[in-house]
C-alpha cells in the first residue's frame, strides 16, 4: 500500500490543531488504559491497520496484556474486562456506529454508573477523536508502522 499524500506536511495548521485536540483529550483524567482500549476498539470497527497497529504498541508498551487486546474484538464474550471498560467499550461501539445505533439509552445508562459526567465528555471527545484519526488514516492510506514525516 502506498500513501495517498502526507496530511501532515500538507495541511500543518489543521494538523497542528488536531495534535492540539489530541493532547487535550489525552489529558482528559482517564486512565490510560481504558484510552488505549477505547482507541484500539474503534480502529478496529473502522478496520484502520494503521491505528490499530499504533494502539496496540502503545498498550502493550504501557503494560496491557496480549490477551485482552487479543480478546477486545469479542469483549462482550471475554471475562477479561471490568465493568468500568464494558461501559466504555460499549460507549466506543454506540458512537463508532451511530448512524446504525442511535446512542442507545442503555449505553448511556450503564456509562452514567461507571462514570463521572466530566468524564463522559472526556471519554465522548477521546471516542471522537479517534474517529477522526480513523478517518485521515484510511483515506490517505496510511501504511501500518510508518509514521507521517511531521507527526
Amino acid at each position: 500500500m502506498t500513501p495517498r499524500l502526507d496530511y501532515f506536511s500538507t495541511a500543518p495548521k489543521l494538523l497542528g490543531a488536531m495534535m492540539n485536540l489530541e493532547r487535550a483529550v489525552a489529558s482528559s483524567g482517564l486512565e490510560h488504559s481504558l484510552i488505549e482500549l477505547v482507541k484500539t476498539r474503534a480502529s478496529q470497527i473502522n478496520g484502520c491497520a494503521f491505528c490499530i497497529d499504533m494502539h496496540t504498541k502503545d498498550a502493550m508498551k504501557a503494560g496491557e496484556s496480549p490477551a485482552r487486546l487479543f480478546l477486545l474484538n469479542a469483549w462482550r464474550e471475554a471475562p477479561n474486562f471490568t465493568d468500568r471498560e464494558r461501559a466504555a467499550l460499549a460507549w466506543t461501539e454506540a458512537l463508532t456506529l451511530v448512524s446504525h445505533t442511535h446512542a442507545p439509552d442503555e449505553d448511556y445508562e450503564a456509562l452514567k454508573a461507571q462514570f463521572t459526567e466530566e468524564e463522559i465528555v472526556g471519554l465522548t471527545m477521546q471516542i471522537a477523536t479517534i474517529n477522526a484519526w480513523n478517518r485521515l488514516a484510511i483515506g490517505f492510506r496510511s501504511v501500518p508502522g510508518v509514521m507521517p514525516k511531521a507527526a
